[in-house]
């Protein structure tokens, strides 16, 4: 799946199937961060809740577990486990993921 920055808009999250796997793909300003799109507490897309800018969180709309976006841990409960988090890189407008080299 391709994925130009210019669709992405400011603090939302889109879903992105990429190699099989469900990704939320976020931009925040000039910064683009890719998770799991699947909570690790509810079996939710994470890329239907809500972005936090301020903190770079993503929120479960099920039950309100926020997900730094940075290291994927989730910052409140009731998830404790966190989700995988994908290294991003932008090429010529084109934002890439990398779903095999991700997962910490």
């Amino acid at each position: 799946m391709s994925i130009r920055l210019d669709a992405l808009e400011n603090g939302k999250a889109l879903h992105a199937e990429i190699d099989g796997v469900p990704v939320a793909v976020v931009r925040i300003d000039d910064e683009v961060f890719a998770v799991h799109d699947r909570c690790s507490h509810a079996d939710v897309r994470l890329s239907d809740g809500l972005v936090w800018c301020e903190t770079k969180q993503i929120e479960c709309i099920r039950h309100g577990s926020a997900f730094s976006l940075e290291s994927g841990h989730p910052d409140t409960l009731p998830a404790t486990q966190p989700v995988a988090v994908y290294p991003v890189s932008v090429v010529d407008g084109e934002v890439i993921v990398n779903v095999k080299e991700g997962g910490k």
